[in-house]
């Protein structure tokens, strides 16, 4: 697989391990960096799996955004920063999904069981 495809997955796989770290959710952590391991299989749930994990991994950015802003809203403190920066980081960690999903049509990387 190209490293431009895998770049992006790599770099949102270690992002959220060390948000996960940050929390002390190790499981998660663990997850977190084995997530693009699992390419190496090359079998189309694998792709898949890691499709659905960035996704998640980018709504728990989402999440984490509107709860750090509110969080400085109440205490009146700057915030315009913040969701600038997570905003990107979720659009990175999506954009990942989506590559592997384009990547997959058309690179003839394994298609789930039943895809055209």
């Amino acid at each position: 697989m190209k490293v431009r495809i895998l770049a992006p997955v790599v770099l949102s796989s270690v992002l959220l391990a060390a948000h996960f770290f940050r929390t002390g959710q190790f499981a998660l952590v663990a997850l977190s960096l084995g997530t693009p391991l699992l390419l190496a299989l090359r079998r189309p749930w694998a792709t898949t799996t890691v499709q659905v994990l960035l996704i998640l991994g980018s709504l728990e950015w989402l999440r984490t955004l509107a709860v750090l802003m509110e969080a400085r809203r109440a205490a009146g403190e700057p915030f315009v920063r913040l969701v600038l920066i997570l905003a990107v980081v979720a659009a990175l960690t999506a954009g990942s999904a989506l590559g592997l999903g384009r990547a997959r049509r058309t690179r003839g990387l394994p298609r789930p069981a039943g895809a055209s």
